[in-house]
């Protein structure tokens, strides 16, 4: 016995430093993953800013071009659009637009700069149009401004004559400062860097910039080197061949242009604060295994008493089992190591098993591994002499049912002659049914009867929880209010069974959104939704309220009182706060994102409105 203890004791400690090491991996693989999903945020980000700004880009071209082809390239023609450009003041995104004929002559441009005899024909853009019929717009390679003597990005189209024949070039461009700017205003620690390049490798701009790295050409690294054989954005680790950091990145290629953005951050830096995490563990793990050490002495030399005091439990087991084995009840004797020693007939009722086969056996064997610690930590109490007796409920493996419920008193005993504790009696009964009962009854005291989401009183409870946790830990918490376009008509229309039926519909959605456990999908009440997104910022619930929209309009319910779509739809408001003043309540969430939901439904309804964007009213000209 004394042999299998010290065993068991060494096989703990090298469990516990397996279990560390692996703990630590994932924590490190953990620590890798969250901030891959970080960056993949931000490259998702910046690619439809870079988007956005070549958008606008193709506008200005489109109208040039279009002007050209249709009045020419004569003195009134570019007079009119030379009168036009000189009154048009750059605007953040667009540097400068000019305007080239056949032969690079300059013959329009929005620069204060005297042109007559400045020729661009030299330039790669112009003698990409010049060679090719294709009409779209061309990203070219970053340039130094004639003009401005910046480095620039070109955005160009080519111009035809009534013939089809090549009459020029139209051009915008694009200050590499001003990505630069505000790449700069994303913070991706000390090392972190985010490049914007054309899909054949070269670079158009990175921050942070030492000046050289605009117009680098990358085409021999493996991401440009394979890009067509990789999907359309993805993790990606390397070693950066521009300052030969060990990097963890995301990239993003645009579905529109041309163009690569990549996000990364410096594999040092992530994993900086699991390092120093780790060490502290793993000394906490060193004591362990030296205080488990020092405990299995300890269980020893209780062994060895164990089997001195075993003859005066004998004495005391006739009277004991003459008790127990007409109980109904189970009754069970545990010694102190732990150990069943007596257990009644009616295990084979309650558990499944004969006493034979329970006898000799660690007593708390079976019990759930999340009630475990409560358990262990009662019987620890009656053991040490600090309670006499106990009561508790817990889940217990049955040998056919799979687990049931038991709720077990327990008392110790002592020795007749010593007083000391040698043991502990208890008696349990199945709780089972007792249990379920109580469980069907918090679900539906906390649950919505027609859709199955949460009730508002539920919803309000895990609002203010979530509150309080976003202020503590310093994480986002966003709210989405949902509300079904012209319910009242519909149900009107079409009868309250098909209103009910529809709102289960939109229940489901909810549902099926609701990804994460901490999400919470409830019903505000009417026709009226919310979604409880924790941890999520701006972005993430602008996508989630997204899916949420398009997923109702996917499923197709008519409604002939909804134009323009005669379907269902649903108008959303979402706000996304950072809990970070004690003077605020978490009501001020729900206002936010009941205010973004009335600006979605005075806007036209059947789209997401997120707290604080710019709205444009029925009345505005949209720019």
């Amino acid at each position: 016995m004394t042999l299998a203890a010290a065993a068991f004791v060494a096989l703990a400690c090298v469990a516990i430093i397996a279990l560390s090491c692996w703990r630590e991996w994932s924590s490190r693989q953990l620590e890798l993953k969250n901030a891959e999903t970080d960056m993949a945020n931000l490259a998702r980000s910046l690619t439809q800013h870079a988007e956005d700004t070549f958008e606008l880009t193709d506008t200005v071209l489109n109208v040039l071009v279009n002007q050209f082809e249709l009045e020419g390239t004569g003195p009134a023609a570019v007079a009119k659009v030379q009168a036009f450009l000189a009154r048009r003041r750059a605007v953040n995104r667009i540097h400068g637009v000019f305007v080239y004929d056949e032969t690079g002559r300059w013959l329009a441009t929005s620069e204060p700069v005297t042109f007559t005899n400045l020729n661009n024909s030299d330039r790669e853009y112009f003698q990409h149009h010049r060679a090719s019929a294709e009409r779209g717009t061309y990203i070219g390679r970053p340039v130094k401004s004639r003009s401005g003597g910046q480095w620039i990005i070109t955005a160009s189209r080519r111009f035809n004559h009534p013939d089809g024949s090549f009459a020029g070039v139209a051009l915008t461009t694009i200050d590499v400062g001003y990505f630069l700017q505000f790449y700069h205003g994303f913070d991706i620690g000390p090392n972190g860097s985010i490049a914007l390049a054309t899909a054949d490798g070269t670079i158009l701009a990175r921050s942070p910039d030492d000046g050289s790295y605009t117009g680098r050409d990358l085409s021999g690294a493996p991401l440009f080197r394979n890009l067509r054989e990789r999907p359309a954005e993805g993790a990606y680790y390397f070693r950066s061949p521009l300052d030969d950091v060990q990097r963890l990145s995301f990239y993003k290629l645009s579905n529109r242009y041309p163009v690569i953005v990549v996000a990364t951050q410096s594999e040092d830096d992530v994993l900086a604060p699991w390092r120093r995490a780790a060490l502290s563990r793993m000394a906490v793990v060193v004591a362990l295994i030296g205080a488990l050490g020092s405990a299995g002495l300890l269980l020893v030399r209780q062994l060895r008493r164990g089997q001195k005091m075993a003859a005066a439990i004998s004495a005391k087991e006739a009277d004991f089992r003459l008790l127990a084995e007409h109980s109904g009840d189970m009754v069970t004797r545990i010694s102190l190591e732990g150990r069943i020693r007596y257990v009644s007939p009616s295990s084979s009722r309650l558990l499944g098993w004969a006493p034979n086969q329970l006898l000799d056996t660690p007593a708390l064997a079976g019990v759930n591994a999340n009630d475990l610690p409560q358990v262990e930590q009662t019987v620890s109490f009656l053991r040490t002499g600090q309670a006499e007796e106990a009561r508790i409920i817990y889940r217990n493996r049955h040998r056919e049912k799979g687990e049931i419920w038991l709720e077990t008193a327990l008392r110790v005993t002592r020795n007749p002659k010593s007083g000391e504790i040698d043991g502990v009696v208890a008696i349990s009964r199945d709780m089972t049914e007792h249990k379920d009962l109580e469980d069907k009854l918090a679900v539906l005291a906390s649950s919505d009867g027609l859709t199955g989401l949460a009730n508002r009183r539920h919803f309000d409870e895990q609002l203010e929880s979530e509150w309080e946790r976003a202020k503590r830990e310093g994480t986002p918490l966003s709210l989405l209010l949902l509300d079904v376009d012209h319910f009242k008509k519909f149900n009107d229309q079409y009868g309250h069974q098909a209103g009910d039926g529809c709102l289960r519909s939109v229940a489901r959605v909810l549902s099926e959104q609701a990804r994460r456990p901490a999400d919470v999908a409830a019903r505000y009440g009417g026709e009226e939704f919310a979604l409880l997104l924790p941890n999520t910022d701006a972005a993430g619930c602008a996508q989630v309220g997204e899916r949420i929209r398009q997923a109702i309009r996917d499923l197709g319910i008519l409604h002939a009182l909804n134009p323009p779509s005669r379907l269902i739809t649903l108008s959303l408001g979402g706000a996304t706060h950072l809990p970070a003043s004690d003077k605020l309540h978490c009501a001020s969430l729900i206002e936010a994102a009941d205010k973004a939901l009335y600006a979605a439904k005075e806007c036209g309804r059947d789209r997401l409105v997120m707290s604080g964007q710019v709205i444009a009213w029925p009345t505005s000209i949209r720019a």
